[in-house]
């Protein structure tokens, strides 16, 4: 029976994809920050880990918990929505730390073990805002769009070892916490700059009738990993849901 590892498991797609792991008959080892926040189904097959992945003794200390992972499942993330000016270099770099750096630092972790038994699969979570230019997502989706650059130069890296890595790029989903946590990090931070307040009313405005038509849920993504994890013909880049895959093939 194989092991998949996931991260940022206690709500939205990391919660809905460990559930599907779980389904399929693997062993899930499903990681967040708070493992109080569990709403997991119960299983002898699941352990749920305590991770904030951006805690480098934290990320090598589940590793030896784990033992042996086939899959990695790269879940964790933070959403942001704000101008560029509005974006103090502090929250750039808290974002790119949990959604980029993060994403390599535990890559880096599980890899080794994969390597020497030359087999594996690493799914990164990224985001079909890399595949469209949308305002006031700008360094969040420079952070995911680095992601999807890691993931196709690391598959050419790690082919020779058995190693196959992919990305899946989530459409919009209201249904997850991204929004209400991007909004709880605009108002934490000080809000819109005055200068771009009525642009980005606007913006949001059509964010929000752009999402009452196809969006993509939970389950869309985590068939979207799951396939990513199990059949090898799953090409390198792969969008999940209705509005991804419009994007994606109208690019």
């Amino acid at each position: 029976m194989k092991t998949v590892l996931i991260t940022g498991c206690s709500t939205g797609f990391g919660r809905e994809t460990a559930s599907r792991f779980l389904a399929e008959g693997w062993n899930v080892i499903a990681t967040m920050r708070d493992p109080s926040a569990n709403t997991l189904p119960t299983s002898d097959r699941l352990r749920v880990l305590s991770l904030d992945v951006t805690d480098a003794d934290r990320i090598a200390a589940v590793m030896v918990e784990a033992g042996t992972v086939d899959v990695l499942v790269n879940n964790a993330g933070i959403g942001w929505l704000n101008a560029v000016e509005g974006t103090s270099l502090e929250m750039v770099r808290r974002v790119f730390e949990t959604n980029t750096f993060a994403t390599i630092a535990v890559m880096q972790a599980v890899l080794p073990g994969m390597r020497e038994r030359r087999a594996g699969v690493i799914v990164n979570v990224s985001s079909s805002a890399t595949m469209k230019p949308l305002p006031l997502l700008s360094v969040y989706r420079a952070s995911k769009a680095a992601v999807n650059a890691l993931t196709e130069a690391a598959a050419l890296e790690l082919a020779a070892f058995g190693i196959r890595v992919a990305a899946v790029l989530p459409g919009a989903a209201p249904t997850t916490s991204f929004g209400d946590s991007a909004r709880a990090q605009i108002e934490a931070n000080g809000g819109f700059p005055d200068a771009y307040a009525s642009f980005a009313q606007q913006t949001i405005a059509r964010m929000q009738q752009a999402a009452s038509g196809p969006v993509t849920t939970a389950q869309d993504v985590a068939k979207a990993v799951f396939r990513a994890a199990t059949d090898p013909s799953c090409p390198t880049i792969l969008p999940a849901g209705a509005d991804a895959v419009a994007w994606f093939e109208g690019r």
